[in-house]
């Protein structure tokens, strides 16, 4: 039984060298010195902002993008005891002590640092010698703007950290696919890869670039093993259903969890509330929740309510009205009403409530048993403040002419008699039933006398409308749309009959209520919905640029300057990799694009094994730049050099496949390989030695002088900051 005592125990471990000293060059590389400057760098005063709402568990939108980068900044900060306390509103403000900005910008730094490594081990993967592989590893080590995007609390580098941890997953997955498939360290790489995907899409959106081209390349690989009359049509099926599991569905769960923990973390009300649904907002603790939570589910004839317009947008609004009137002519002519103005009020109003009238009585109060509304059922709407009836009729709205005008009525004792009886239709009976709820219900009213629905139209009214936005009847004819759509937000059973008992009552604040809770998929639709939708006005800025002011690196960023010594962090790339990048990618298209005339004609320079390994290098590189560069030319917002750091990834691991190549097969003679190889050892001389020459702008340290300065700027477009004093 304790026979495996008599003999010792031995755990046998290798050591890749390589990979170790890469590893370790790449952290000290990107931590030295983590914590200068002490004060706030570039866009750390954006993602600052959410860290602390991480920290005090506040519901936040970012429209810029997933959760989950978000949440890894979070944890650099939990991990630092961060309490969230700091005002993140200028751009060079020295952090408070309480501020653990080591611990801030370690994740980012690991994750850049890690990037030398697995720049390394994709080469090895695509079957290159070590050499070539230690040339794109140092490559990467030694680029001055991802180590300068890696040392600051910025997401980047680990968007990039993804990006090639994904990308080498498959690479290894595809090579085990030959001799082991369905083995153990087959699946962990090719779900690995899924994961990896899902979290470079959970950084940035931009991480759906890579994912598309691994799907590519997953999919002709698929395709070629289709075609393999040598694999039995079972383990076929198995094959496309394990990429099928680990590509898409790991990936959708993966992103998924993402937004599951982040909604479980920020379950307090915060600034972003606004943005949202009501039933969202009453699913958060304090804000709305304090006023809804309790509330009478069902709306009945004599609920006194406040009606939210659904689409948000300019801005979220309630029903509002007012004693003022109408003008009787507005400015270009037109006539009006000159009836109470209906208008659609941005902030929280006694004029937002509304008593929910049955046209058949004259109470205004809920009877005992209370007699909900249905879908369909007709309604009155009275003004809770002035007791007047929403009405729409055949006039024209102020600022929307070809729409009705909708106001609350007042009997001038003229030819226009009150026309005020709407159809409620729930929009969402399907899911939640065809009784009227408080903030589940998405309701239309439909006019009954013109078929007019109550819509939102967007517009601010002038001054005699209070700026506030006009509401219209809109002809059903013309379609649907969410400005159309209205939800209860607040709501009470109305007691009061008698006026001024009623406004009282309208007055105090709701106290009977109930909580609305919401599944998590639909909180994760509604959040996702937004973060695509909602974009915030874009402006020009003094560093954006163009796509194609970054290829040739005609651009660059001032991320910081010290207040007195002149020291500065610039974003700017290492100028000889960029430039050799470029023409590696030209020399590229031009030999494969040669090589593949050549082969049209049977005639091939090159063995059919490094033709294939030529080609899958370039695809995955190439193909690695050009989706994550061409995307932006097709982009309506405002760009910076940081955006182009993914795909010059992509170029830089190019450069030492080309050099390789043209060594093994351009250069024939051993006078042309010893130059070549002199060549090569210039040419990296020159990218250290520029390294070396930047190291001031990457680190912000030492200062430098004016001289020393304009000496840096080797191109007239750099933005190097020199004082004249």
């Amino acid at each position: 039984m304790l026979h495996f005592l008599k003999h010792p125990v031995v755990l046998s471990v290798e050591i890749n060298l390589n990979l170790l000293v890469l590893t370790v060059a790449g952290l000290i590389n990107r931590l030295w010195a983590l914590s200068y400057p002490r004060a706030v760098v570039f866009d750390e005063v954006y993602y600052g902002q959410f860290l602390s709402l991480y920290m005090k568990q506040i519901f936040f939108v970012d429209d810029s993008g997933p959760p989950f980068g978000h949440m890894l900044l979070a944890l650099g900060g939990y991990l630092g005891g961060f309490d969230g306390n700091f005002l993140w509103n200028r751009i060079g403000a020295e952090y408070s002590s309480n501020v653990p900005i080591w611990t801030l910008r370690l994740l980012p730094a690991i994750t850049g640092a890690l990037c030398v490594p697995l720049a390394y081990q994709i080469l090895v993967e695509l079957h290159f010698p070590h050499l070539v592989a230690h040339g794109a590893a140092l490559l990467i080590l030694f680029e001055n703007a991802l180590i300068t995007q890696s040392r600051l609390m910025l997401l980047e580098s680990v968007l990039i950290f993804f990006i090639l941890l994904g990308v080498l997953s498959y690479l290894k997955f595809s090579n085990l696919q030959r001799h082991s498939p369905f083995s153990a360290r087959w699946w962990f790489w090719l779900c690995l890869t899924g994961v990896s995907c899902a979290c470079a899409v959970g950084v940035k959106y931009m991480g759906l670039f890579t994912y598309i081209l691994l799907l590519t390349m997953a999919g002709v690989h698929s395709w070629q093993l289709v075609g393999d009359r040598s694999v039995p049509n079972v383990s076929l099926l198995c094959h496309l259903l394990a990429r099928a599991l680990a590509l898409v569905v790991i990936p959708i769960a993966t992103y998924l969890l993402f937004f599951y923990v982040h909604l479980m973390l920020l379950y307090r009300s915060g600034p972003h509330d606004q943005i949202m649904t009501s039933a969202f907002q009453a699913s958060l603790e304090g804000g709305l929740a304090r006023i809804t939570q309790g509330q009478p589910l069902e709306v009945a004839y004599g609920s006194q309510i406040t009606l939210r317009n659904i689409l948000g947008k300019p801005m979220p609004c309630w029903l509002h009205s007012h004693k003022n009137t109408y003008p009787i002519r507005y400015e270009n002519g037109r006539g009006s009403s000159h009836q109470q103005q209906v208008t659609c009020y941005p902030f929280k109003d006694v004029n937002n409530w509304w008593i929910v009238k049955d046209p058949g009585t004259q109470q205004l109060v809920v009877s005992n048993p209370p007699r909900p509304v249905h879908h369909g059922n007709i309604v009155q709407l009275v003004h809770g403040i002035t007791t007047r009836y929403l009405n729409t009729h055949d006039v024209a709205a102020p600022l929307s002419p070809h729409s009705q005008e909708v106001s609350c009525y007042i009997d001038y004792n003229i030819s226009m008699p009150a026309q005020n009886l709407w159809r409620v239709e729930i929009m969402n009976r399907d899911s939640d039933g065809d009784v009227w709820k408080t903030i589940l219900s998405e309701v239309r009213f439909v006019h009954v006398n013109t078929s007019a629905v109550l819509k939102l139209s967007g517009a601010s009214l002038p001054e005699w409308g209070y700026r506030q936005l006009e509401v219209i009847g809109e002809k059903m004819s013309k379609g649907y749309h969410q400005s159309m759509l209205w939800n209860v937000e607040e709501h009470r059973y109305g007691k009061s009959q008698e006026q001024k008992e009623r406004e009282a009552e309208l007055h105090s604040p709701t106290r009977i209520s109930i909580g609305q809770n919401l599944s998590f998929m639909a909180k994760f639709t509604e959040l996702q919905w937004k973060i695509l939708t909602l974009k915030n006005e874009d402006t020009e800025h003094k560093y954006s640029s163009s796509p194609l002011d970054w290829i040739t690196l005609d651009t660059n960023i001032a991320y910081w300057l010290h207040s007195t010594s002149g020291a500065q962090i610039h974003l700017l790339g290492n100028v000889i990799t960029w430039m050799s990048a470029n023409m590696a990618t030209l020399a590229y298209a031009a030999l494969f694009l040669w090589y593949l005339l050549r082969r049209r004609r049977n005639i091939q320079d090159i063995p059919q094994e490094a033709w294939c390994q030529w080609v899958s290098a370039g695809g995955l590189c190439v193909g690695g730049w050009a989706v994550n560069y061409l995307p932006f030319f097709l982009m309506e917002k405002t760009l910076f050099l940081y955006h182009y750091l993914p795909a010059v990834t992509f170029q830089i691991l190019l450069i030492p496949i080309v050099l390789q190549h043209m060594s093994d097969h351009l250069c024939r003679s051993k006078l042309s390989k010893s130059m070549h190889s002199a060549f090569v050892v210039a040419w990296f001389s020159s990218v250290y030695l520029t390294y070396r020459t930047f190291r001031p702008l990457t680190y912000g340290e030492p200062p430098l002088s004016k001289a020393e300065l304009q000496n840096l700027r080797w191109k007239d477009t750099w933005d190097i900051l020199i004082r004249k004093h």
